[in-house]
């Protein structure tokens, strides 16, 4: 599995569309942090193809492994965002979606598109959590890390 770490409050390590793009996973803004683009890939492999409700719950594990790098849960999720490829999906993705958060329920949006970068991808989320404090965490931890 690919290190996950926190560089100047990112975490990057996720996919190789964060090179391309010039863009992180994650970022944390003083006490929120806001996770994009997290796929049902693990380790290079898709997971869950032709199966919505599947590569919801691994996209959405993705994101959630980002904001455990900064100490956050699925109890700290204050939105997040469902882009589908088939609005024939939404009840597998609901499911998948109440699975995770239905404890803590987020605002939610869920979008069909057209397409996403790989044909084979069903989905993609984006989440945004927030804990008060969490920006005064992160400064105190500055520095300690490799």
């Amino acid at each position: 599995m690919t290190e996950r770490r926190i560089v100047r409050g990112r975490v990057d390590g996720f996919s190789p569309w964060e090179d391309i793009l010039g863009a992180s996973q994650a970022i944390a803004a003083g006490d929120h942090v806001h996770v994009a683009g997290a796929r049902p890939v693990v380790d290079g492999v898709l997971q869950g193809e032709g199966d919505p409700y599947e590569q919801v719950r691994v996209a959405f594990g993705n994101a959630l492994e980002a904001l455990a790098a900064y100490g956050l849960t699925a109890d700290d999720v204050v939105r997040t965002r469902v882009h589908l490829t088939h609005s024939r999906d939404i009840d597998a993705a609901g499911r998948a979606h109440q699975e995770l958060f239905g404890a803590v329920r987020p605002v939610a949006t869920v979008v069909v598109v057209q397409s996403l970068v790989d044909s084979r991808l069903l989905v993609e989320v984006e989440l945004d959590a927030h804990r008060a404090g969490l920006a005064a965490t992160l400064e105190a931890l500055e520095g300690k890390q490799p």
